[in-house]
């Protein structure tokens, strides 16, 4: 059985730790409220402007097939984005966002990377490292993107990804991250970026088709809307991630304290036992020494 001291250091030793645990929470809590509002800002918006563009573009195979952003070729180069965060300690994270990384060039992806022709563009430190480490092909560093990430410091990494597609170096991007649903719940995604997949009309939306008035002209406004567009849900995937790692970092702390008050109940149980051993010994060496006294007397 450990002795006193012992117990007591740990015991204090879980005490910091549970501090440190439970003020990265109020810390993550605080971050994930601002993260929320932005996400679900931009949600209706990005829905709305993608909505529109499927109905400008349904029923015109013609202008659809003009688009470069929609030109269906075949996959013979890939570029993944996986985003990550930039820090730990938020639970499995990160590891399913990279498992799903890995799953994908494995089940989808191999002829392209063993031929040399798997790009990878990391949003976050921990994917940047993780890419690095097996030897992938990194066309950028977007690592410190969550440092300031707003709208224009996210848009080059999605024209970046644009303008392969377009200049042919790309047949086709996908991307790959956390989707935030609550505070407990983060969904993985894996989209497709690019092409622009058809638009495929439901015969609901075909009887509520809206009838649009086209200024200057209709393909005009499809071309300023599709780069707009893209980069508008490329954006909304790095806020889904960034408030998906909040909510998973402050989920994860609250379970690292819960823990640790669990194992500061289970060391102060240990110390009143060792405590009462020592005491049980002591009284017995007294009463032995009297014993021993009197018996020499």
């Amino acid at each position: 059985m450990a002795n006193l001291k012992e117990v007591k250091n740990r015991i204090s030793s879980v005490q910091s730790t549970q501090q440190i645990t439970k003020a990265m929470k109020m810390v993550a809590a605080s971050k994930l409220r601002r993260a929320q509002e932005r996400i679900e800002k931009i949600r209706p918006y990005a829905d709305k402007l993608t909505s529109i563009l499927e109905n400008v573009s349904s029923g015109n195979k013609e202008m659809t097939e003009s688009i470069a952003y929609a030109q269906q070729r075949q996959v013979d180069r890939v570029l993944l984005v996986v985003v990550t965060s930039d820090r730990g300690l938020c639970g499995a994270f990160n590891n399913n966002a990279l498992k799903m990384f890995t799953q994908t060039v494995e089940e989808n992806y191999k002829r392209q990377h063993e031929a040399g022709f798997l790009w990878v563009l990391p949003v976050g430190r921990k994917a940047l490292e993780f890419v690095k480490r097996r030897g992938y092909q990194v066309i950028s560093d977007y690592s410190e993107l969550f440092h300031d990430l707003t709208f224009d410091t996210a848009a080059p990494a999605a024209e970046l990804a644009m303008d392969g597609f377009v200049s042919g170096k790309y047949d086709k991007v996908e991307i790959i991250y956390n989707s935030f649903r609550n505070v407990a719940m983060q969904i993985l995604k894996r989209e497709t970026f690019l092409p622009i997949k058809p638009a495929e009309v439901a015969e609901q939306a075909q009887e509520l088709e809206t009838d649009y008035i086209y200024e200057p002209s209709k393909e005009f406004i499809v071309e300023e809307l599709i780069p707009k567009s893209l980069k508008i849900q490329f954006y909304k995937a790095i806020l889904d991630s960034n408030a998906s790692e909040h909510g998973a970092r402050m989920t994860a702390m609250e379970q690292a304290t819960d823990n640790a008050g669990e194992l500061i109940k289970q060391l102060q149980l240990t110390y009143n036992r060792t405590r009462q051993a020592a005491i049980t010994n002591e009284i017995l060496e007294i009463v032995a020494g009297a014993e021993a006294l009197r018996a020499s007397k």
